[in-house]
């Protein structure tokens, strides 16, 4: 269920614009975001930090991708957020010491310092990587290019989470084990 409320706006998204065009498809995303932000809200009486960013950037360059009649704000957005997590993580990390997957995990999960320590690396390096792969192609190539990559793009995260399972599962202590 929940898979399907995080996913929906995207799908939505991609459905609108193939059926018409990347402004209508951003007048729905912009409506699903909401309507996603809404469910989750019922769900858990409270939103991450990273949906209400999420949210905010999506209307913030939905608005101006329909009021401009731009579609370079739209394409532009996934930048900006990737960049901004990237930050985020860098400078609690680096900063103020602090290290934010630790935080929002390590009740969920036991593992060494140092492990939390390079999990945190390998995020940021991955959001920048997503950032700068984003800005290329929203850069260079056509609107219909970018939607393609939007779509087959989805194989990045999927990798790199499976990737941060197998890298994590070698330090989770089996709790059965004698």
């Amino acid at each position: 269920m929940r898979f399907l409320i995080d996913f929906f706006p995207i799908l939505l998204f991609f459905g609108a614009y193939k059926l018409h065009d990347i402004y209508v498809g951003t007048a729905v995303l912009m409506a699903a975001t909401v309507l996603q932000s809404v469910l989750i809200y019922a769900i858990d009486r409270r939103l991450q930090t990273m949906q209400k960013a999420t949210l905010a950037l999506v209307l913030l360059f939905g608005a101006l991708t329909l009021g401009l009649h731009d579609e370079r704000f739209i394409k532009w957005k996934p930048t900006v957020l990737y960049v901004g997590m990237a930050l985020g993580l860098a400078a609690a990390l680096w900063g103020w010491q602090k290290n934010v997957l630790q935080l929002l995990l390590g009740s969920q999960l036991r593992l060494p310092s140092a492990v939390w320590g390079r999990l945190t690396v390998a995020w940021i390096l991955y959001f920048l990587f997503m950032a700068a792969s984003n800005a290329y192609v929203a850069a260079y190539y056509s609107t219909e290019a970018w939607m393609d990559f939007k779509l087959w793009g989805y194989a990045f995260p999927i990798l790199f989470i499976v990737g941060q399972g197998l890298y994590v599962a070698r330090y989770l202590k089996d709790e059965h084990r004698p």
